[in-house]
């Protein structure tokens, strides 16, 4: 597809695009794209209702003309080459849109959803986060695991969506869950096409919290380099058997399959419960019976972003039977790796309102998966320690 075609709303290569917020080109940019048969009007006026301040919001037009609207791609399904190039598209007009090492978010409603997936899987490097509202993403999804490591995603599907196969919708949602690696805040909404008032809520608060986190601690690291060494383990992390599990994309993020024996769980507890320095206590966060992994801090213990309740000193905890599964807190590194063999799950709020290494770590299902999960937490344990 050639974007230049004068059939093509353009004009050449430069998108139509209605603006909203900071023109400052080291701000924040959100990149809004639109469903096809409407334009960039139908989603710049959501604008108002999400975060202020340092920030720019940018809807752009699709390239090809659909009825009164447009789209961007042809009729039908996209061919790849049609997809590939507008990303091409997109990306060269993101490049040119002020400092290059500038945060980019993208926003997407119905078939804006399939470009930004395109665009997530094509780039990673370049997006800070996503919000993708009642569409699906390319099919088929990238088959590596931990593709999008370090891009939180907000997610949100009708539970009657008229338009977008059920199929396309069940697959978008499962490889966002259980094999993308990114943070996924994901949710149903009742109802069919229209976009909820309480999803454009849901959105302001996590753009925010995002946009909060990136002022405070920078871009997220991408995967990169070497295998990491674990100190924890004996040689390198081995790959997990099977899928990931299914867990909750909300809060409390839990383990929902997949558990082991009873005897496992409490063998965990107490490998861990004796690590150098360790007190334990219930819980302050996550569901009624988890018990909280403490070091104390006065004695010059790691930084904040290796707790998951700084105050108190509480480096990990362990859910209730029969969900035997760990919260921590890792280095980039190992958080990476971790998610990339199927021994982590990210949070849903990993940096979005905590740590960016903080991850869920599934419940052993035998002994030897019990020592590597002792490992992993073990690794935690030493990030937190670390004066």
């Amino acid at each position: 597809m050639d974007l230049r075609d004068p059939d093509l709303r353009g004009p050449g290569d430069e998108p139509m695009v209605a603006k909203w917020g900071t023109t400052h080109p080291s701000a924040p940019l959100v990149v809004l794209l639109h469903g096809n048969g409407t334009s960039e009007h139908s989603l710049i006026e959501i604008s108002p209702w999400l975060p202020h301040g340092p920030v720019a919001y940018a809807a752009l037009r699709g390239p090809i003309q659909h009825g009164k609207g447009f789209r961007w791609w042809r009729d039908g399904p996209p061919e790849p080459d049609d997809l590939a190039a507008t990303c091409t598209w997109v990306l060269s007009w993101i490049a040119g849109t002020g400092d290059p090492d500038r945060p980019v978010l993208l926003l997407a409603f119905r078939d804006g959803v399939t470009l930004a997936g395109a665009l997530m899987a094509a780039a990673p490097e370049r997006f800070s986060g996503a919000v993708l509202l009642y569409g699906a993403l390319p099919d088929p999804p990238p088959r590596q695991r931990g593709r999008l490591s370090g891009m939180p995603v907000f997610l949100a599907h009708a539970t009657e969506d008229p338009r977008t196969p059920a199929d396309r919708l069940d697959r978008t949602w499962t490889w966002l869950a259980r094999e993308s690696g990114a943070p996924l805040w994901a949710e149903r909404v009742p109802g069919g096409a229209q976009l909820a008032g309480s999803v454009v809520g849901g959105v302001g608060t996590w753009l925010a919290d995002r946009l909060d986190f990136l002022r405070a601690h920078g871009e997220n690291p991408l995967p990169d380099g070497d295998e990491p060494r674990w100190p924890s383990l004996r040689g390198p992390l081995p790959q997990r058997s099977g899928p990931a599990p299914e867990c909750t994309t909300r809060i409390p993020q839990q383990q929902l399959d997949q558990h082991g024996p009873a005897a496992l769980h409490d063998a965990l507890w107490e490998r861990l419960a004796a690590l150098d320095g360790v007190t334990t206590k219930p819980a302050r966060i996550g569901p009624d019976g988890t018990r909280s992994l403490l070091l104390e801090r006065a004695g010059g213990a790691g930084p904040d972003e290796a707790f998951l309740v700084p105050d108190d000193g509480e480096f990990a905890h362990q859910h209730p039977a029969p969900d035997a599964s760990l919260h921590v807190v890792l280095p980039d590194p190992l958080a990476y790796d971790g998610i990339a063999k199927g021994w982590a799950v990210p949070h849903p709020l990993a940096g979005v309102r905590l740590p960016r290494g903080t991850v869920l770590v599934p419940g052993p299902r035998d002994a030897a998966e019990l020592d590597v999960v002792a490992g992993i937490a073990a690794a935690a344990h030493a990030f937190a320690a670390a004066g």
